[in-house]
């Protein structure tokens, strides 16, 4: 994996995120991941309704600063990313025109994945969301909508990547939304499609309590 926590190297790449957050401790064994029910990888019919908030995330005295704030579910758990400007790091913390700041983590709700929060300079959500998938290695299958938000007018994409470890592709999804601080990008993977779209209700629990700060 040559760019910004992504497929399997998810996993391994999430580890070595690690090593950017808060603490920079040495690293510990993986943990055994007790995976929560996963839907099939078949086509879904509709989106999934949105998780209960459990804490927010982005607002003052929060883990992550933030131009916005949105819910966590349950379980899910924050971290702000230390140092993203240091290009030592440029291929974990950087994709296209937007910088890592926060990473919340599903693995204590039994999944493998992480809600991941960007931001790039002030601009149209549309074209810094566009960069940054243009940026994604193996994309494919990018859809646009607009919606909106607490925090104003949303641009949302899905797409596919290819994972050429597991020779499969995998659906990925972000939403942009510009604030005055800058443009943020809130992005869900995950290591396969059915752990993606298990994770969805937490996304659109991120989507639907956006505010602006």
């Amino acid at each position: 994996m040559r760019h910004p926590i992504r497929t399997l190297a998810q996993v391994t790449a999430g580890l070595a995120a690690g090593l950017l957050l808060a603490g920079c401790a040495d690293i510990e064994p993986l943990p055994e991941v007790t995976q929560g029910a996963r839907p099939t990888a078949a086509p879904a019919t509709e989106t999934p309704g949105a998780a209960a908030a459990a804490l927010t995330v982005g607002g003052p005295g929060t883990v992550c600063a933030l131009p916005v704030s949105f819910g966590v579910a349950e379980k899910w758990t924050p971290k702000a990313v230390e140092d993203p400007e240091n290009p030592e790091f440029a291929a974990l913390t950087r994709q296209g025109p937007a910088t890592v700041r926060c990473e919340v983590d599903a693995e204590p709700a039994g999944h493998v994945g992480f809600l991941r929060v960007w931001t790039a300079g002030k601009g149209p959500a549309r074209a810094a969301l566009e960069g940054f998938v243009k940026a994604e290695r193996n994309a494919s299958e990018v859809s646009y909508k607009e919606s909106g938000s607490g925090a104003g007018p949303v641009t949302e994409v899905t797409y596919t990547v290819f994972n050429k470890v597991m020779e499969e592709s995998k659906e990925e999804r972000a939403f942009a939304v510009s604030t005055p601080k800058g443009t943020v990008i809130v992005h869900l993977g995950g290591i396969d499609t059915a752990e993606h779209r298990a994770m969805i209700p937490a996304y659109e629990l991120a989507r639907t309590t956006l505010k602006a700060l």
